[in-house]
């Protein structure tokens, strides 16, 4: 058994390369401990966001506070608040982050296949994030 108690892993900003804007990252479980599995409490600033990416695998979103916004591609940009539980399918492309005035933490849920869990792609672009392509 290993416990971690709060306050005890420090908060990591997300790679710049995968987001845009200041986001933060906690691990909640990840594949040396799992083998199977990635869990992270995600921090985004207002306007921060992911890239377009996918998962081999889906991914399960959790929003715990605030009010973010996500989109699959070819899809509208729908709003997500705390409480709500997002499945993204495998493959499906997509992008989730906060909205331009709040925060939004979510916890990440998805599994590895072949030692990846997440497949990013180019960065959501300003008129994307705002529902104008």
């Amino acid at each position: 058994m290993d416990i971690r108690h709060s306050g005890s892993t420090p908060s990591n900003t997300a790679p710049a390369d995968y987001f845009t804007g200041t986001v933060w990252q906690e691990a909640i479980c990840d594949p040396t401990e799992t083998k199977a599995v990635i869990a992270l409490l995600v921090t985004f600033a207002p306007n921060a966001r992911t890239n377009w990416h996918k998962h081999a695998l889906g991914q399960t979103l959790y929003v715990t506070s605030g009010s973010g916004l996500i989109q699959s591609r070819g899809g509208p940009v729908n709003t997500i608040r705390a409480g709500d539980r997002i499945w993204i399918p495998a493959g499906e492309e997509h992008w989730h982050g906060a909205t331009p005035y709040n925060l939004m933490s979510h916890i990440a849920i998805q599994e590895v296949e072949d030692g990846t869990a997440t497949h990013w792609l180019e960065p959501v672009t300003d008129a994307q994030y705002q529902g104008q392509s």
